[in-house]
């Protein structure tokens, strides 16, 4: 069986959504009879490189409430993740262009180490409060993945490198008409948008097998 998960990791919805569905197959005992395979979605394609700005002002101007109404609408969000073992650190998160990551989570993919630099790149992102958009940060993640450290380099200093493949993803993305992640396609015929419950994710993987 095939989960497709469409995500960014600028999204904190979809670090929650991917360890919820982890969990789901863990619970059916199913990881070696399911395949999880990651695509790419750029929410803000247009995003610039961090320029300083906290999430909270981010956030604030983006949906015009007050700084503070970010930080409670955050601090709910860091609740959800902590209830599921995750350690939000939203203070330190440094919103930024996300498409340098997506690339190097296609040479993730292309080791065969897919879900790891997906988690790490998570991880990173909203928990240890790094750059994701910083080669050196990114060579780091790479480096302690065990990914070849020349081709990882290379992917950071060659803005073409696994570019088609995140289009692809987007391009699919499209064609089922997702506008929003995260987003999961279970055995092409199922989805399931959002972050949704252990117990939803459970009954869909039921469902599409």
């Amino acid at each position: 069986m095939k989960i497709e998960v469409w995500s960014d990791f600028m999204c904190p919805f979809c670090y929650i959504g991917e360890t919820k569905l982890q969990k789901a197959i863990a619970n059916l005992g199913l990881q070696d009879k399911i395949q999880v395979e990651y695509k790419s979605f750029e929410l803000d394609p247009t995003a610039k490189p961090w320029d300083g700005q906290s999430m909270y002002e981010l956030l604030a101007g983006k949906y015009g409430m007050t700084v503070e109404q970010a930080r409670q609408n955050s601090v709910q969000i860091a609740n959800v993740g902590r209830d599921i073992g995750l350690s939000f650190h939203m203070d330190d998160v440094k919103n930024t262009n996300s498409l340098k990551a997506h690339r190097l989570a296609k040479l993730g993919k292309a080791e065969g180490k897919e879900q790891e630099i997906t988690c790490a790149l998570f991880k990173a992102h909203f928990e240890e409060g790094k750059l994701l958009s910083d080669d050196d940060v990114l060579l780091s993640i790479a480096k302690e993945l065990g990914l070849d450290e020349a081709k990882a380099k290379e992917v950071l200093t060659n803005e073409n490198l696994y570019l088609n493949e995140v289009r692809e993803d987007q391009s699919l993305a499209r064609a089922y008409h997702v506008n929003a992640v995260p987003y999961f396609v279970l055995n092409g015929k199922y989805a399931v948008n959002g972050a949704q419950s252990i117990e939803v994710f459970e009954g869909a993987i039921k469902q599409s097998m």
